[in-house]
């Protein structure tokens, strides 16, 4: 058996031609909308995860911005004493 052979063989219940190229035609027709609507479904999928999750207002964002800024600047407060307790022993 050739390779063609075994490519071309077919199960039983092959699919017709006419069945594969209108699929075909459909699937190339579904692409061709989604292309030319992409720009508005992109702007749908962006409003939607604006509502579930919503942005921070400037206000929030000053302050989780301090919040995070003392949480920084705090340890290396807190390292100072450890150290010389550490020194205080030897």
């Amino acid at each position: 058996m050739s390779f063609t052979d075994a490519l071309f063989q077919g199960p039983v219940t092959a699919l017709p031609f006419a069945e594969l190229a209108t699929g075909m035609v459909q699937l190339a027709i579904l692409g061709a909308v989604l292309m030319f609507f992409r720009p508005l479904l992109i702007g749908i999928a962006r409003a939607l995860v604006l509502v579930v999750r919503p942005r921070l207002t400037k206000d929030e964002l000053a302050a989780r911005r301090k919040l995070h800024q003392a949480k920084t600047a705090r340890p290396a407060q807190a390292d100072v004493p450890d150290v010389r307790a550490m020194g205080s022993r030897s």
